[in-house]
């Protein structure tokens, strides 16, 4: 099942013994408790309900109530599909940004180069402003929390990680700028793809941590600059001459 595929680039989560194959084990073996529990619950409900109301109506709600669980056990089967198959999030982010900002004059660049600090997932540039993204997948269990303004992955700071990124966030800026003759700044973000947000979104270590959805509406509703449209295009020429292309180098700390 997890062996190698044309149809597939070979990856370690497709392996057997990675921490997705074991997770996908796991999760196939715990399939009969997972039914076991969804009876019991529709079939409480079916023997109350018709005790204090109906028949029709006790049959109508424990068929609601299977649903109901059903949709919850595959809404978290479902947010770890990134991480299971072993990417980071960057081509589901490019395919969200393509159907939401970009329709609303934002100019978006991928796998740009920044000097010294590898390469960014996206530099985004709206109206509202310029921004860093990155992404990553973590394990479905990670907790990923802020705590005293600080970034915590599974109980552990992460501040090579954050500070990583707000060098580059500098960096980029800096060059846009002297490129596109104006003074910008970019602010770096993170998507995060999987495990345990305990809040979203959150800023921790000055860079702000939140669902990819919810990270888009986030930079709509918050922007840093003022750019009119014939800005928006100038900076992104800028960005194109000042970022080259390149493949992901940035040291990933996901989990």
């Amino acid at each position: 099942m997890f062996g190698s595929s044309i149809y597939l680039r070979d990856r370690e989560a497709f392996t057997g013994g990675s921490p997705q194959a074991v997770y996908e084990e796991l999760w196939q073996r715990d399939r009969k408790g997972r039914l076991r529990t969804r009876a019991i619950l529709a079939g409480v409900t079916l023997v109350l309900c018709a005790v204090l109301v109906n028949g029709v109506f006790a049959v109508a709600m424990a068929l609601l109530v299977a649903g109901a669980d059903a949709t919850v056990q595959w809404w978290l089967y479902h947010r770890s599909h990134v991480w299971r198959r072993g990417l980071r999030g960057d081509q589901r982010m490019a395919r969200l940004l393509r159907f939401t900002l970009e329709r609303r004059g934002h100019r978006v660049l991928h796998a740009r180069t920044i000097p010294g600090h590898g390469t960014a997932d996206q530099v985004l540039v709206g109206p509202g402003g310029v921004w860093l993204i990155r992404n990553d997948a973590w394990h479905p269990e990670t907790e990923i929390s802020r705590f005293g303004g600080r970034l915590f992955i599974d109980g552990r700071t992460r501040t090579a990680m954050t500070r990583e990124l707000k060098e580059a966030a500098a960096t980029a800026g800096r060059l846009i700028s002297e490129r596109a003759d104006m003074e910008l700044k970019v602010v770096p973000v993170h998507a995060v793809h999987g495990g345990k947000l305990l809040k979203s979104p959150f800023t921790a270590d000055g860079i702000l941590f939140a669902r990819p959805l919810r990270l888009l509406l986030w930079i709509r509703r918050h922007p840093h600059a003022v750019l009119s449209p014939e800005d928006v295009e100038t900076v992104a020429r800028a960005a194109v001459h000042a970022l080259p292309i390149g493949g992901r180098t940035m040291t990933s700390e996901a989990a």
